[in-house]
């Protein structure tokens, strides 16, 4: 028997028994403070939440605006096709996922049942294209090239297709009148991401999950007023989806459209003479490697140069933006990504950064008259110019005798160049530099625009760079452990550079400043900065903003916002100055490096000027640069490993300006020949109903014969 009194016992069991009632109160107390807490507090909100549980949504999807330009022939539009699509959330409801029904669709189509699949699964970090990357509760769009006969059987034949639909919708697409392409310029579309719904939850502009949105270019740029707002209705169902009402619903809105300065003619033009201005290049064998030119990109912008409006911007290699239309295919998103593909996405005309070689000899001759040399002063051009052991050889050894700043410019003279950029580098200290010095080669390069973006109405421009003490000591920073690390490894030549780039990375050198002064060494710019920097030499020295939108008007027609031009600065020059550079730039066209491409244009009636330029590219083949302007177009063109500015770019650039002014190929003005002889000033006419009155687009005249041929110093 147990010793345990009985009082204790019955003590402990009415612990125990208190223990349990605390604790059954306790979960009946926070049982009921969560029911108050659904039912009083947040009653309202869960019950507009079960409602909302029986309130179906039907999205309209707006028309998207469209993109026109400057006399409203249409660049990208819309028009109806038959789209097929399917439904992800009902193709799981499946046993198998949905795959019998995309292989019998697959069928239906002449489409490989492998792609429809991987059409329909969802992007992330490790899936290829093509995937979706929308949301996976809207329709996954499986083509838009749909025939009647196909579509007619998916509807006849529902039930082999659940989850599959196919109807007429509008759909982009991408006009290329008179094959004028502007990819880079226009971007393309792709659908809405949840974590760009969630972003713009709360904005003016808030995204549903059918939208699809710009991911580049204008398409990009302009997205909240091409997009426009889709129409929801809302009907209230029963448990059995049964229409028993309507609810609330939201009136859509179609999309504004964007008139814009390009010239689908212009555009076409500026795209074939790039075209085939690469194409010549690499019939030309480089001296330096005894191999032809690869020419591997290039990119041309016509700006107006008294406001700063693009006519026209190219890059090459290009891309059709109707490959992204209806979702892309893996084929072709490898040919625009792979590394084999030389990145047709890319607007070289404003990411494209590269030495300016010679065109950047309009900065420094600015740069040293504000330093005080006199621009008529008398400076030696001689052969080579030498430092140290040094020695800085001038274009093909070319010597010209004591000629002034001008006359420098007109043949391109490097060594001029060379001993100014010397000069100040010692006036300012050396290698020892003064507190304060006066870097006016650097300081006048920040002036005219150069190391930060121009402000173009494109996404993703770049800035190009700017050398200067700054950036050397900020690049050292970011290099010099690994720069002292390597140049512990031995004696070779790359070993003895990092040693040195350890001890004196941050060290504004001679040869920096001397190469600079000529557009060489670290200085990186872009086409749309150099055709800023000469359209404002045009216009008397106002650096326009770029700008490729004109106006956008309203889904009526009643409403027009105009896109007016804005400047971002003035060249640090005196009028004087920039009547003498004028004048200089002239005679480049007439006695100078560019003389034999301009020998019979009509200088009387159209005074042109241009800059060439062959930048020396380590590792690779030289630049083409080619700067031009009249008094009212300036024409910019690069080409990568091309070779000379005059021999690969000047051709082009030259016939693109036949056809602005109708030159033919005697030199005569033919003003019915004329495409563009002066910016066009006005909009489109805009109809009443919203309509905007669209212009044929005429062939463009046929190109003249080349230009007289000669032997170009540069």
């Amino acid at each position: 028997m147990s010793n345990i009194p009985e009082t204790g016992r019955t003590s402990r069991v009415t612990i125990r028994l208190v223990a349990i009632q605390i604790l059954v109160f306790s979960l009946l107390a926070t049982l009921g403070g969560r029911l108050w807490y659904l039912q009083i507090r947040n009653g309202q909100e869960y019950a507009a939440k079960a409602k909302s549980n029986h309130v179906q949504q039907v999205i309209d999807p707006a028309t998207r605006g469209s993109i026109l330009d400057a006399r409203g022939v249409p660049l990208a539009d819309n028009q109806t096709r038959l789209v097929v699509s399917a439904s992800r959330t009902d193709l799981l409801k499946m046993k198998d996922g949905g795959k019998a029904v995309l292989t019998r669709l697959a069928r239906v189509l002449n489409l490989p049942a492998q792609e429809i699949r991987n059409k329909v699964r969802l992007c992330d970090a490790k899936t290829p294209q093509p995937c979706w990357n929308g949301s996976p509760y809207q329709p996954i769009p499986i083509t838009d090239e749909a025939t009647t006969q196909q579509a007619l059987q998916i509807r006849e034949r529902s039930e082999d297709f659940p989850g599959i639909s196919a109807e007429p919708t509008a759909v982009r697409r991408y006009a290329a009148p008179g094959d004028a392409n502007a990819a880079q310029v226009l971007g393309y579309l792709s659908p809405v991401t949840d974590e760009e719904i969630n972003k713009a939850k709360n904005s003016p502009s808030p995204l549903l999950r059918s939208d699809q949105i710009g991911r580049s270019g204008l398409e990009r740029e302009y997205d909240k007023y091409l997009r426009g707002k889709a129409a929801v209705t809302r009907y209230e169902v029963d448990n059995l989806g049964r229409v028993i009402g309507q609810a609330k619903s939201d009136k859509g809105r179609p999309g504004s459209s964007v008139v814009t300065s390009i010239d689908a003619r212009v555009q076409a033009i500026a795209e074939k003479q790039l075209d085939q201005a690469m194409k010549d290049a690499r019939q030309q064998v480089d001296r330096n490697t005894g191999t032809n030119y690869k020419a591997d990109s290039g990119a041309v912008v016509v700006l107006e140069a008294k406001t700063g409006r693009v006519v026209a911007m190219a890059s090459n290699p290009t891309y059709d933006p109707n490959a992204w239309v209806g979702g892309i295919s893996g084929k072709d998103y490898a040919k625009l990504t792979g590394k084999s593909s030389n990145y047709p996405l890319l607007n070289r005309a404003i990411q494209g950064q590269a030495a300016p070689g010679s065109i950047f000899k309009v900065i420094s001759t600015s740069a040293a008259v504000n330093a005080g040399y006199p621009f008529d002063g008398h400076y030696p051009c001689t052969s080579s110019y030498s430092i140290g052991g040094q020695v800085f050889r001038n274009f093909e050894g070319e010597s010209q005798g004591d000629i002034s700043l001008g006359r420098a410019l007109e043949v391109s003279c490097d060594t001029v160049f060379y001993r100014l950029g010397h000069e100040e580098w010692k006036k300012d200290g050396g290698d020892k530099p003064k507190a304060n010095p006066n870097d006016w080669f650097y300081k006048t390069a920040h002036q005219f625009g150069l190391g930060k973006t121009t402000g173009i109405d494109l996404p993703n421009e770049v800035k190009g760079r700017v050398p200067d003490r700054q950036w050397k000591n900020a690049f050292w920073k970011a290099n010099k452990d690994t720069w002292c690390s390597q140049g512990k490894s031995g004696d070779d030549y790359v070993s003895k550079l990092a040693r040195e780039g350890c001890l004196e990375g941050m060290k504004l050198h001679a040869y920096d400043s001397i190469n600079y002064a000529i557009g060489q060494g670290d200085t990186l710019v872009t086409p749309i900065q150099m055709a800023t920097i000469y359209a404002a030499l045009s216009n008397g020295g106002t650096l326009y903003n770029p700008t490729v939108g004109k106006a956008i008007v309203s889904p009526d027609g009643k409403h027009i916002r105009m896109i007016p031009p804005k400047a971002h600065g003035h060249l640090p020059d005196t009028p004087q100055t920039i009547q003498q550079i004028d004048a200089a730039l002239q005679g480049v066209t007439m006695r100078g490096t560019a003389a034999w491409r301009f020998q019979d244009w009509p200088q009387d009636k159209i005074p042109m000027h241009a800059k060439t330029g062959t930048a020396e590219v380590y590792g690779k083949q030289t630049t083409s640069w080619f700067a031009t302007y009249t008094k009212d177009y300036a024409i910019v063109m690069t080409i990568s490993q091309g070779g000379t500015g005059s021999g690969a770019s000047g051709p082009a650039v030259r016939k693109i300006y036949d056809a602005l002014y109708g030159v033919n190929d005697k030199g005569e003005l033919d003003p019915k020949a004329a495409i563009l002889p002066k910016p066009q000033t006005s909009l489109p006419k805009i109809e009443s109903d919203g309509t905007i009155e669209s212009q044929p687009i005429k062939p463009p005249p046929a190109d003249p014969s080349a230009s007289p041929s000669g032997s170009p110093p540069q």
